[in-house]
């Protein structure tokens, strides 16, 4: 079908639409679509509910969003509550608030500031996280990886305190791999990387490392190996 020819699907206040393909997908306020959804532009303000996947060039969401498949996109940007069914992919995926996924994430780029829940695999060549609560993944990899707890939560946490589960900031994963490594606040089995930083807060069962490891005083590292 020729793009240029593909309707736009609008809801405004409340409404319910069929899958399909489509140029633009605006939702303002309380919509949901049966079915997978194909656009080139996904921009969502409000709570949403898509029972299917989602194919974007660009999605946009502030709000709540229930998913009961996938969402594949060049660029994700979401502020809120995302929660899918499946798994997550984007070239370049900026989060903030809290999400939870069942299936993988996979973004070359990935940016959150808040707290989730990754079921199955958290992969990236940049991945960057702040947390204000708790993070969850069976496995982290990635060439760069940072965790950190956030300095200044106050104003922020009280702003998305219906969002985020109420735990303190802390990062819980089986294995953990990349080549650039800074952590804070987390509790995982195995760290493997080429330079390894961990942090105050941390609780590592194993390091192992290639070229340099940095034990923070308020961390526990339980064993250490040099490749």
């Amino acid at each position: 079908m020729d793009e240029t020819k593909l309707p736009d699907l609008t809801i405004n206040g409340m409404g319910k639409a069929s899958g399909g393909n489509y140029r633009k997908v605006e939702i303002e306020g309380i919509g949901s679509a049966d079915g997978d959804v194909s656009c080139e532009t996904f921009r969502a303000n409000g709570v949403v509910t898509i029972k299917g996947n989602v194919r974007a060039g660009h999605f946009e969401m502030n709000g709540k969003m229930n998913g009961e498949g996938s969402l594949s996109a060049h660029s994700v940007v979401a502020e809120g509550h995302l929660n899918l069914r499946g798994r997550m992919h984007g070239d370049e995926v900026k989060l903030n608030g809290y999400v939870k996924l069942q299936g993988d994430c996979e973004a070359e780029r990935f940016y959150l500031n808040g707290g989730f829940t990754v079921e199955g695999l958290l992969n990236g060549g940049t991945i960057d996280i702040v947390l204000y609560g708790r993070g969850q993944a069976k496995e982290i990899g990635g060439e760069s990886i940072q965790v950190q707890k956030s300095r200044n939560p106050s104003g922020w946490s009280r702003m998305f305190a219906w969002i985020i589960p109420a735990f303190e900031p802390h990062l819980f994963a089986g294995t953990i791999e990349g080549d650039d490594i800074r952590l804070e606040e987390t509790t995982a089995d195995t760290v493997r990387g080429n330079r390894v930083y961990i942090g105050p807060g941390c609780n590592i069962a194993r390091v192992e490392y290639i070229s340099e490891l940095v034990v923070h005083p308020d961390a526990s590292v339980t064993e250490q190996f040099r490749s």
